[in-house]
């Protein structure tokens, strides 16, 4: 007799009732194996995107603001700063490298970000096609933006004002595709980018009315905001300082941001995990008491096997085995159930936010999911299963039907 197979003739002899216990069971560890892969790719590419800058510096206001916009590119920049002003800052001891960043344009609700090579370098960007920006008017696409956008090499399109779709047309001033990047699941992914000079050139042509006025607005260029790496860590601790009291800019810590960021996600998440709880335990008392339900209903049933030679044992084996189809039909179905959430979120969010989960990632504790499957069969059944094991061959005959 073997005990799994007929387990699961005993779990579908009920088609209705296993379905709706491995539903509810299949959306409870759904629930919780999607909170913990979307939490772990959100806090994958946060963290991997502010490695390697210390400071971002820009134009007064929000500190978390300004992280967004400048490391994220999820938010609106608080304004820009003096050219003059960051070249100043450049030179100061505890600056090692210092990254400039133009915005202000998108396409497709790609941002367009004038900078610098160094700003690829920084995430370790690579060619899939073309070559880099060697003048203004050039621009290098992003795996992401390349593939929504539907351009190539040799491409032309026109920025639009603004950070959003939406905006007014800079017809006048077109940029050229001249490369393309490799997927490498940073923030690189969905920007287009190119030379500081084509943001000011874009901006400055449809502004100026004169050679006059195009030399004034020369004069008073100004960039987004700027990425900082220190020459050494006690810089954390003075530079910050530095700027906030003694320039018109402020200097936000992303490490700080991201902490408090995190503690935020975190608070959102607690709740959800408290909802899939529910969920679970509500799946867990529905097999339970379908179980439960079972051994009053088949005691003719084991009455039977324990006259074929199956002893106790086997009998609490069966209804544990029973609970271990549901369970496992359950994990496999959750599990592919937050697998398509979590695919289908870049379609769902926002072009700026599709990246934070675009990439793939298989976080060690989703290993949870299937564990807590297991408890969940294991307590569902124990009740049932002791009973079965304790019951009687001669009251089983004597009170079945």
């Amino acid at each position: 007799m073997n005990i799994w197979i007929l387990a699961w003739r005993f779990a579908w002899s009920k088609p209705l009732s296993a379905a709706l216990n491995v539903l509810l069971l299949a959306l409870g560890l759904g629930a919780l194996a999607f909170i913990l892969l979307a939490e772990q790719r959100v806090t994958d590419a946060l963290t991997r995107d502010v490695a390697g800058i210390d400071a971002v510096v820009g134009a007064k206001g929000s500190p978390l603001q300004l992280i967004l916009a400048g490391v994220y590119h999820l938010d609106v920049p608080p304004g820009n700063i003096a050219l003059a002003d960051v070249e100043a800052l450049r030179q100061h001891p505890q600056v090692a490298q210092l990254i400039p960043l133009s915005l202000g344009d998108n396409v497709g609700g790609h941002r367009i970000v004038g900078t610098t090579p160094e700003y690829v370098a920084l995430y370790g960007g690579q060619l899939a096609a073309g070559q880099w920006w060697a003048q203004p008017m050039q621009a290098v696409l992003g795996a992401q933006a390349a593939v929504k956008l539907g351009l190539k090499v040799g491409d032309s399109f026109a920025g639009l004002h603004g950070l959003g779709e939406g905006g007014h047309a800079h017809g006048q001033t077109p940029y050229t595709v001249v490369g393309l990047l490799q997927p490498n699941g940073s923030v690189l992914d969905r920007l287009v980018l190119t030379a500081t000079e084509s943001v000011w050139v874009v901006h400055e042509t449809d502004m100026a009315v004169d050679e006059e006025d195009r030399a004034a607005l020369e004069a008073e260029r100004e960039v987004t905001l700027a990425l900082i790496r220190y020459t050494t860590p006690l810089a954390a601790v003075t530079f910050p300082r530095f700027v906030n009291t003694t320039t018109e800019m402020q200097a936000a810590a992303p490490a700080y941001e991201l902490s408090w960021l995190l503690r935020l996600l975190g608070a959102g998440t607690d709740v959800l995990r408290a909802l899939a709880a529910t969920l679970l335990a509500v799946a867990g008392l529905s097999v339970f008491m379908a179980l439960w339900q079972a051994v009053r209903e088949r005691r003719a049933d084991l009455a039977l096997l324990r006259l074929l030679g199956a002893g106790p044992f086997k009998l609490a084996a069966l209804l544990l085995a029973e609970a271990l189809w549901l369970a496992t039909l359950a994990c496999g179905l959750g599990l592919l159930l937050a697998q398509g959430l979590v695919a289908a979120l870049p379609l769902l969010l926002p072009t700026e936010a599709a990246g934070l989960v675009a990439h793939r990632a298989w976080p060690p504790q989703l290993w949870v999911v299937p564990g807590l499957a297991l408890g969940i069969a294991v307590l569902a059944a124990a009740l049932p299963a002791w009973g079965a094991y304790r019951a009687d061959v001669s009251r089983l005959l004597s009170t079945a039907p």
